[in-house]
């Protein structure tokens, strides 16, 4: 008897079914991604005041050069900007499930590089601590869940499945 077969019992009488609980799982992981990203900008530019995370923009272009010590001095104000506008623009369209499949798939990518980025500079205990390729692996999730709903969808097999208005799933 497999893992799933026990759980989804539970998880059909919590949310009203296997189809229901994923569909509701996935927004959940994309909404908690997003909200994580804006996090982050929230922080660098100080909106939780200045001894909060970064404190500032000044605080994280900082970190991003010891995170990126490998790179050369003068791409670090590059990097930042370039994070900074990507991590708020994947933010959003996951808040606002705006293109959701690009948004993860370059979220992933994003966290790829940066979970990289972080073991070669502070050892690889570092992006795992921080839980960094988890969320990568997060994205990921959201990314083949997008493909397989599309194609699902453009078949005509499993509208149902992916129909927010059905009430028996």
């Amino acid at each position: 008897m497999s893992m799933s077969s026990i759980a989804t019992p539970s998880i059909g009488k919590l949310l009203g079914g296997r189809d229901r609980a994923e569909r509701y799982s996935v927004i959940f992981l994309r909404l908690m991604l997003g909200a994580a990203f804006l996090n982050g900008i929230a922080s660098r530019f100080g909106l939780y005041g200045k001894n909060v995370g970064y404190g500032n923009y000044a605080n994280y272009v900082k970190y991003a050069g010891e995170v990126n010590s490998f790179m050369p001095t003068w791409t670090i104000p590059y990097l930042a900007n370039a994070a900074t506008i990507a991590e708020l623009s994947f933010g959003l369209m996951f808040v606002f499930g705006l293109w959701v499949r690009r948004a993860a798939y370059g979220s992933a990518a994003l966290l790829a590089l940066f979970g990289i980025a972080m073991a070669i500079s502070f050892g690889i205990v570092s992006p795992l601590d921080y839980s960094v390729f988890s969320a990568c692996a997060g994205a990921l999730v959201i990314a083949v869940h997008e493909e397989r709903k599309a194609a699902a969808q453009s078949s005509g097999f499993g509208r149902e499945l992916f129909n927010p208005e059905r009430r028996d799933a």
